[in-house]
């Protein structure tokens, strides 16, 4: 029955304007926006941001990007001025932030609003 229709996520922040410069000049996505809320485009997915007054950034990852480079993404998006997660206990991450283990290799950072994202690459 769903499988056949479009589907996408949604997560909300506190600023929406906030989170408009960050996601389109910051991350460089594709984001119009609507009396609702905003509307990104990363590749050919779609991801709906709404503002919230009593917004509580999530405690889990919320939206992953997939990147050939994470060490290049990494590095570009830290001279844009984001800062990534520093892991100590079960996940490690290393001085740049980014955890290599079991898995894909990724590295999380906030947006503006304290949502968690990550960027995370499946090929070593």
């Amino acid at each position: 029955m769903l499988e056949t229709k479009n589907a996408f996520s949604s997560f909300s922040v506190n600023d929406l304007q906030q989170a408009k410069r960050f996601y389109g000049q910051t991350l460089g996505l594709k984001v119009s926006e609507s009396p609702q809320g905003l509307e990104m485009h990363p590749g050919e997915t779609s991801v709906f941001v709404y503002p919230k007054p009593n917004h509580q950034p999530a405690s889990f990852t919320v939206l992953n990007f997939l990147v050939d480079d994470i060490e290049a993404t990494v590095d570009e998006l830290k001279q844009k001025g984001v800062s990534f997660e520093q892991y100590k206990g079960e996940i490690k991450t290393n001085e740049k932030g980014i955890h290599r283990g079991d898995g894909p290799t990724i590295a999380w950072f906030k947006d503006p609003a304290g949502n968690i994202l990550s960027v995370l690459q499946t090929d070593h």
